[in-house]
């Protein structure tokens, strides 16, 4: 089976241009509807799939999206390899607005969403130590540098709940911590990736310096919007370099992304429930 980039749209990014036989197919997943359609099509002879983290026209909070239902739909669609871009705030002076960043880690603050897909009747545990996948990752920054700008390899993403903005005390506090970036979204998609054997890269668009900074104590909503559509033009051609880097048979990854589920799970097969076995076969039919 040829690889199938998968490309989960942030802030600013609601549409892939070039596309052959481009198509929006709406559908449903065990874990209800992913946030809007997903755009297929082919790009340099490679299938890709896109769907708008927000939905078109920006219409969910980073709180609502439903993060199961958008990764169960990549599964469903065959999806090898998922490029998540987000837009985030920077907490180190060296990462100014405009830059990006490709993410390594993450710090999870977030406490009101569903983060596993596993639950009552049927437990499992995925390695999380390294969230995203190194050999993605790197494809991720080759392709970065191939369009220009400037971008970073490796750093720690802090997500937090939203959708207000940091207090100026939680800044401080995560920078702190030694923390890179801060977003809404990077939790929990990138642990539903890993539960679904997808490989997972994140770059993170920065859009402003967040509240720590003297020349930014308040975070502007209209700024945070024009330097997102201004990164949206750059994120573009990075997810066009992709494809020449990506297409070809689907192999294992090295860092044993695709065989994440392997020993994962705990219950008993003669204690696992029916109903959770039928709705979780999406995402872990090859060991259930």
């Amino acid at each position: 089976m040829d690889k199938v980039i998968g490309v989960i749209g942030g802030s600013g990014l609601y549409d892939i241009a070039g596309l052959e036989d481009r198509q929006w197919q709406s559908m449903d997943t065990p874990f209800g509807a992913p946030s809007d359609a997903l755009l297929t099509g082919w790009l340099d002879g490679v299938k890709m799939v896109f769907l708008p983290r927000h939905g078109r026209g920006h219409r969910h909070l980073p709180s609502t999206v439903n993060y199961r239902a958008n990764i169960a739909a990549m599964k469903m669609m065959g999806v090898t390899d998922l490029v998540a871009m987000s837009a985030v705030g920077s907490l180190k002076e060296a990462y100014a607005p405009g830059d990006f960043l490709v993410v390594d880690q993450y710090i999870d603050r977030t406490f009101a969403r569903e983060k596993s897909f596993f639950g009552t009747g049927l437990v499992g545990h995925v390695p999380f130590a390294h969230p995203t996948c190194p050999r993605l990752s790197e494809i991720c920054l080759t392709a970065g540098q191939e369009v220009g700008g400037t971008l970073h390899m490796g750093g720690t993403y802090v997500a937090m709940e939203g959708p207000q903005f940091s207090t100026l005390a939680e800044s401080r506090l995560y920078r702190s911590w030694g923390a890179d970036v801060i977003g809404m979204t990077g939790m929990p998609e990138a642990k539903l990736a890993r539960e679904a054997e997808i490989c997972y890269a994140c770059v993170a668009m920065i859009t402003d310096y967040d509240c720590w900074h003297p020349d930014h104590d308040a975070v502007d909503v209209a700024q945070v919007v024009a330097t997102a559509h201004a990164n949206a033009e750059r994120a573009r051609a990075l997810v066009a370099a992709l494809p020449s880097r990506l297409k070809g048979p689907q192999t294992d990854c090295a860092s044993g992304c695709n065989r994440a589920l392997d020993g994962a799970i705990m219950t008993a097969p003669d204690r696992r429930d029916p109903e959770m076995i039928e709705k979780l076969t999406c995402v872990a039919g090859r060991v259930l």
